[in-house]
C-alpha cells in the first residue's frame, strides 16, 4: 500500500513539474513575441490548459499536505475525538462526491471528442481530460486518508511537508 501512495504521490509531482513548465514555456514565449508585436495566439490557449492540469495534479498533493481550504481551527477546539471525527468525515465526503461525479466528468470528456480548440486545434477531449484527472486524483488521496484513519488508525491530520534541501 505504502509503495502505491509513493507512486501516486511521484507521479503528482511529475505531473504539477511537467504542468509548470509548459505554463513557463507558453508565458515566456508570449512575453518575447511581446515585444518583437507578433504575440502567437496559441500562447495562451496553451496557458489555460497548463494550469487546467497543473490544478488536476495538485489538488490530491494539496489535500495530503493540508493546503486545501480547511476549517481546522473549530474542529480542533472542539473536545476529545471530535476533531478525528470530523476529519474522517470529511475525507469520506470529499471522496463520496468525487465517485459521485467521476462517471459525468468521463461523458464530459468523451464529449469534447467532437470539439477541436479554436487556436491550437486540439481535440478537446485532452482539455476535458484534466477534469476527470482532477476529481480521480483527489478520490484517490481522500480514500487514501479515510483508510488510513479507519484501518491504520491514523488521526487524519495532514501530512508534514517535505522539507526541501
Amino acid at each position: 500500500m505504502k509503495k502505491v501512495e509513493s507512486f501516486i504521490f511521484t507521479l503528482c509531482r511529475l505531473g504539477v513539474g511537467l504542468s509548470f513548465l509548459v505554463l513557463i514555456a507558453a508565458v515566456l514565449t508570449q512575453v518575447i513575441f511581446r515585444t518583437l508585436d507578433a504575440s502567437p495566439i496559441w500562447t495562451e490557449e496553451l496557458t489555460r490548459y497548463a494550469m487546467l492540469y497543473l490544478v488536476a495534479f495538485g489538488a490530491g498533493l494539496s489535500l495530503r499536505s493540508g493546503d486545501l481550504v480547511n476549517v481546522d481551527i473549530v474542529c480542533e477546539a472542539l473536545p476529545r475525538r471530535w476533531p478525528r471525527r470530523l476529519r474522517l468525515l470529511s475525507a469520506l465526503a470529499t471522496a463520496l462526491l468525487c465517485a459521485i461525479l467521476i462517471a459525468p466528468a468521463w461523458k464530459y470528456v468523451s464529449i469534447g471528442a467532437f470539439q477541436t480548440s479554436p487556436a491550437m486545434g486540439l481535440r478537446m477531449d485532452l482539455v476535458h481530460f484534466s477534469i476527470f484527472l482532477l476529481l480521480c486524483v483527489l478520490f484517490v488521496f481522500a480514500a487514501l486518508r479515510a483508510y488510513k484513519m479507519i484501518f491504520l488508525k491514523h488521526d487524519g491530520r495532514a501530512d508534514a511537508r517535505e522539507e526541501l534541501s
